[in-house]
């Protein structure tokens, strides 16, 4: 990862929960990094540490309009909300932002000879057959569903991905992303860890859906990012996909039963209807990431859930505005 200090970098969806750890990352390892975001669940406030810094710009803007001038080493996209609730309220703009977007990061890379890093996502898996997920499944995902804009438009930009690997020669790394976490995460995404650690510390019942024994499996974000850096530094025959993920499994009520313990709540667990097209299962076979970039997640659910916790009891503290809506 010292290898890819000093390069000029793009990284696209740079204010979000996993962009802005990435932004920071670089910037530390001494990359002159532009972040670019529309700022639609993207957030100012998750760049206040390198805000400042040498070497790091931010440019406000859509990837799906254009990105900054420049030539680049390296171009990261992370373009695109995330959680159920926020890609579904536009789904349209959802599904473009997949696609468009990611063929405006390709022609800017087949143009300047950037890498490109795309932030694919365990989604493309849908609601899986096989369990636990190897990059060979090919998925059993509902093209018609309310969640298909997300799954059917990360999997069309891993397509392009590899049409201007194979047309264009550019040089692509795919990872495919499982539930991640970690502090910036905003709690009103409606993502199931910051949903449960709010209403736990605001003593609010905490709501599953279902019967709350669908699995999924937790990554600490620093893990991520780690696993991300390696991939993007790999050799560049190395394309992926590959699954970046932590192999622990969890069901929602552990899950929730274990926020409570920690938070020493007395919030209530509820139930409601299981969403359309909620996956049952999640777990990332992680063989192919151990191989080729010897990286495995080493934080433990509990102790990653502590350092998520205190990020939202200071932000509670602090009386910023994490539980409202969009």
């Amino acid at each position: 990862m010292n290898q890819m200090s000093g390069r000029k970098v793009l990284v696209a969806g740079g204010a979000g929960f996993l962009g802005s750890a990435l932004c920071e990352r670089l910037v530390l390892q001494g990359n002159e990094v532009t972040c670019l975001d529309s700022l639609l669940s993207g957030r100012i406030q998750n760049l206040e540490t390198i805000w400042n810094t040498e070497g790091f710009r931010f440019v406000e803007c859509d990837v799906r309009d254009g990105m900054p001038e420049g030539e680049f080493a390296e171009i990261w996209n992370l373009a695109c909300p995330a959680s159920p609730p926020l890609y579904q309220i536009d789904p349209v703009g959802t599904l473009m932002t997949n696609v468009v977007g990611m063929h405006a990061v390709l022609e800017r890379a087949r143009r300047c000879g950037a890498r490109v890093f795309q932030a694919s996502t365990s989604e493309i898996y849908g609601d899986p057959d096989v369990h636990p997920q190897p990059e060979s499944y090919r998925g059993s995902v509902s093209t018609t569903g309310p969640r298909a804009c997300y799954d059917e438009g990360k999997r069309a930009a891993e397509a392009l991905c590899f049409d201007f690997h194979r047309k264009y020669g550019v040089e692509i790394k795919v990872a495919r992303i499982f539930n991640t976490y970690g502090p910036r995460m905003d709690a009103g995404d409606g993502r199931v860890v910051s949903n449960f650690i709010v209403s736990a510390l605001r003593g609010l019942p905490l709501q599953l859906y279902g019967d709350g024994s669908q699995t999924r499996s937790f990554c600490y974000r620093d893990d991520l990012i780690d696993g991300i850096l390696l991939l993007m530094a790999a050799r560049p025959d190395f394309t992926g996909p590959v699954n970046l993920g932590n192999p622990v499994e969890f069901s929602i009520r552990e899950l929730a039963e274990l926020v409570v313990e920690l938070t020493h709540s007395s919030s209530p667990i509820q139930y409601a209807p299981l969403p359309t097209d909620d996956p049952r299962q999640r777990k990332p076979d992680i063989s192919l990431a151990k191989a080729e970039l010897g990286w495995a997640p080493p934080t433990p659910l509990v102790e990653g859930l502590k350092k998520t916790i205190a990020y939202f009891e200071a932000s509670l503290s602090a009386g910023a505005p994490i539980a409202g809506s969009r």
